[in-house]
């Protein structure tokens, strides 16, 4: 019953935050203690957590990050995400190849549990000064978001990786959290058997940097159009403002929320021509996402 309750309080969220946008983020950022956080394994939920509820699991620690999403320092109270998923899922996160955050906006990161185990990532849940739990995203037109109930951050002050990295594996208003395995949960992502080396390392970056709000074949993140089916992006829009698009989508679009590929990544040409080479890739791989 508690975690029907929780769902349904969920969906009140959503419809509160599709109406108010950020006239009513006060009132958004003093409901989130109540809302339930989830905890799965394979689609299965182990733990539904409350913002009340992780203060008795981890202890918090104040965080200084570099705020890629804003471009300066920023200061945030935090949990640290080992610590968290030990308490939630015990050992068998370790034994997982995958782990899927699920945000309230659509957003859908898939990040590997070799990353965890590689650089040090905390969850966020307050700002340090216990100003209002919001953000203006410049790389999203300036927009005010809010941030809670879980904000996904990486320790990346003295990281060359994780500032390359840009804001791809930074998910906020996480709700849920699971435990998975990638072929598993997103079986028709993937690029033809035979695909060439270039449509391979195209899927890898679009994995890393586009599928947390693109659907293609329905599978990705809600937060942005389907990319392939029933008609591939690739047949619609001409290569050069594909290019233009991923590179700066304000230059094709007045007033877009979608950030252009993070500049600060390695290669940025090379990797744009082959995410572009992977979508065509799987212009000819369509499935329908109902079947």
């Amino acid at each position: 019953m508690s975690n029907l309750i929780s769902r349904n309080f969920q969906n009140i969220f959503l419809i509160f935050v599709a109406i108010c946008g950020t006239v009513c983020l006060p009132a958004l950022a003093f409901s989130q203690s109540n809302i339930g956080i989830e905890f799965k394994d394979k689609d299965q939920i182990v733990k539904v957590l409350t913002l009340s509820d992780l203060t008795t699991e981890v202890t918090a620690v104040s965080l200084k990050i570099f705020e890629i999403h804003e471009k300066k320092d920023q200061i945030y109270k935090v949990y640290p995400a080992r610590a968290l998923f030990d308490k939630t899922f015990g050992k068998e996160w370790l034994r997982a190849e995958e782990i899927v955050f699920i945000s309230m906006d659509g957003y859908q990161a898939s990040i590997p549990v070799a990353k965890f185990l590689s650089y040090d990532a905390y969850f966020a849940f307050a700002h340090d000064d216990d100003s209002l739990f919001t953000m203006t995203n410049v790389l999203q037109n300036n927009e005010v978001v809010q941030l809670g109930p879980l904000y996904l951050v990486w320790d990346n002050m003295k990281s060359k990786v994780l500032l390359e990295d840009g804001a791809s594996d930074m998910p906020y208003q996480v709700r849920s959290i699971e435990l998975t395995k990638f072929a598993t949960r997103f079986p028709n992502l993937s690029p033809p058997a035979k695909a060439s080396a270039e449509v391979q390392r195209g899927f890898l970056h679009f994995r890393k940097y586009c599928m947390a709000c693109h659907l293609v074949n329905g599978e990705g993140g809600g937060k942005a159009p389907e990319l392939n089916y029933p008609i591939s992006v690739v047949e619609y829009i001409k290569p050069e403002y594909l290019t233009r698009w991923i590179e700066n989508p304000s230059s094709v679009r007045h007033n877009t929320l979608m950030p252009g590929l993070a500049q600060e990544i390695p290669d940025r040409a090379k990797v744009i021509k082959e995410i572009i080479a992977y979508l065509k890739a799987m212009s000819t791989t369509k499935r329908n996402p109902k079947n």
